[in-house]
């Protein structure tokens, strides 16, 4: 623990982060227990998930400032957490719309537009593909995958860890550090690729319920957990971020990252209190359209 080092500014700073923590705790707790009592089974779990993403990754930052060895481990945990939250996101819009059936019904017609971010913004020639079940299967399918080899390849990055062969963030081709951080990039390119594909055909079915301050909550949260962490740990790694003794240029950047998450996921977990807290009807047959007039009537 690096308490008995700080001084009377850094043990203050620490105290208001480790209080920003304990809210967002309390805060995710009581918003479950308003979803476990209003909420519908069949939507209740998946909502709690994605509510619980930020104060997760707040909590694991929280220990891995307070205790620095356990960062390995922290930053694992909140990464296997993350890859489950993306898969429950894309389900959430699914269950939204009425479940599997009912958003065949809806888009018997229709297609969905593959060029778009992370992969395939660019690719504007790439054709519309019709909207099927087998369609959806490999949607579903770009989720569940960084669901489950996500936390293959993080046992195995702890197993090389323990054996000293592995070290975070080192850029050298010659480690398997580097070749596991690609492929875990390119398993998160299409998890996010497959997510955006379906927000962009639902987001105006959804708008009545809101579906686009969530996709905003869940996008800032891909943003500040993966890219955020990513960029200040490598700078660390460069020596671009300076040290200050006793802290080395690694640790330093590593507490950066931590205490900035903290700040953050507390905000976000305060907001999706508002944004998911709302109470929404079912979707009529014909969709939204008649549906938003009373729904901007009612009180949030």
């Amino acid at each position: 623990s690096l308490s008995a080092g700080l001084d009377l500014p850094g043990r203050f700073l620490f105290a208001t982060l480790t209080l920003m923590t304990l809210i967002a705790i309390l805060v995710f707790i009581e918003e479950a227990v308003y979803i476990y009592r209003k909420i519908p089974s069949s939507k209740r779990s998946i909502i709690i998930w994605i509510n619980a993403a930020a104060p997760v990754i707040s909590t694991t930052s929280c220990i891995g400032m307070w205790v620095p060895r356990s960062t390995m481990f922290t930053d694992f945990t909140a990464g296997i957490f993350f890859a489950i939250v993306i898969h429950k996101f894309l389900m959430m819009m699914i269950k939204e719309c009425g479940g599997q059936k009912v958003l065949l019904r809806r888009f018997e017609n229709g297609r969905f537009t593959i060029s778009t971010g992370p992969c395939c913004c660019c690719c504007l020639c790439l054709p519309r593909v019709p909207i099927t079940r087998q369609t959806l299967f490999w949607l579903k399918l770009g989720t569940f995958q960084f669901a489950v080899f996500r936390p293959v390849l993080i046992f195995l990055s702890i197993v090389l860890w323990s054996n000293g062969n592995y070290v975070l963030y080192n850029l050298s081709p010659k480690g398997p550090e580097l070749w596991i951080s690609c492929f875990i990039g390119a398993l998160t390119l299409c998890a996010l690729w497959a997510v955006g594909i379906m927000f962009r055909k639902v987001r105006i079915l959804l708008k009545c319920k809101n579906i686009i301050p969530k996709f905003a909550l869940y996008q800032f949260i891909v943003i500040l957990n993966q890219l955020q962490t990513t960029i200040i740990n490598i700078f660390a790694t460069q020596k671009v971020i300076p040290c200050a003794p006793p802290l080395s240029s690694r640790a330093r950047g590593s507490y950066i990252a931590q205490q900035l998450l903290i700040m953050e996921m507390f905000l976000i977990t305060v907001i999706s209190r508002v944004v998911y807290r709302r109470k929404y009807h079912d979707l009529e047959p014909l969709g939204c359209a008649a549906e938003e007039p009373e729904d901007k009537k009612q009180p949030p």
